[in-house]
């Protein structure tokens, strides 16, 4: 798949911003910040999570530095989210993880903090992921926590706000979750003869979401469906 055009990148790069990703520990995020080594358009790029990790240590992640928070006490930790350009949210659990309670406070109550003080620190560029179907009107919890969250960060607003809405995520995880193992058994036959029409790589999704930086904004708000996750990903306009 296609990167940016090296102008575009070596461009930016000369402007040394810095980012921030909330939720790298997560396969979404395992693969966006290895897209942000190899890339390497930005100045330095911060990881934000309740722990540290191991694999990121060495000469290759020398860009990174790993910061340790309290996600119900985010508020002591304003300081982290300070003078970022661009902040990178893939943050999420399920309900059969956590209980409703649980993935309430995940998936909504920590990314709108998270939204409010990148906000309040400078970051004029909040990279969301959040799914296809996300309707805060939606009878469907996951649904309407989705659409929620992004209605409220609009309300935000954020210079620009780039809002990813990606089918069923392909990755290798540890920990299979019932319902991806569910859909991914049903929905193989489309997934093998049509792979862009209801899935997507979280490689995929992690360049375009690097991509979706290096390109112009049109809107201040714009949301990305699982075909324009494809087409961005291969340095093609999404048509949004």
């Amino acid at each position: 798949m296609a990167e940016a055009a090296p102008g575009k990148e070596d461009e930016f790069k000369s402007t040394n911003q810095t980012a921030f990703v909330v939720g790298h520990t997560g396969r979404t995020g395992m693969a966006l910040v290895e897209e942000l080594v190899n890339r390497n358009i930005f100045q330095k790029v911060y990881l934000i999570g309740r722990r540290k990790l191991d694999k990121y240590e060495g000469d290759k992640y020398s860009m990174l530095e790993q910061k340790i928070v309290d996600f119900e006490k985010l508020e002591d930790y304003a300081d982290e989210f300070k003078g970022h350009s661009v902040g990178f949210v893939c943050l999420g659990t399920s309900r059969a993880k956590v209980g409703k309670e649980g993935f309430r406070r995940v998936d909504h109550d920590y990314i709108m903090k998270v939204a409010e003080l990148a906000k309040s620190g400078g970051c004029s560029h909040f990279v969301l992921i959040s799914a296809t179907g996300a309707d805060r009107n939606s009878s469907l919890l996951y649904n309407k926590l989705k659409g929620e969250v992004e209605a409220e960060c609009a309300d935000l607003g954020f210079q620009r706000l780039s809002i990813f809405r990606p089918g069923l995520l392909i990755a290798e995880r540890e920990e299979s979750r019932i319902t991806e193992r569910f859909f991914r058994v049903l929905l193989a036959p489309i997934i093998y003869f049509k792979p862009t029409l209801v899935s997507v790589p979280v490689e995929t999704v992690a360049k375009a979401m690097v991509n979706i930086v290096l390109e112009p904004c049109e809107e201040p708000v714009e949301t990305l469906d699982n075909k324009n996750i494809h087409r961005l990903a291969q340095g093609k306009e999404s048509g949004k």
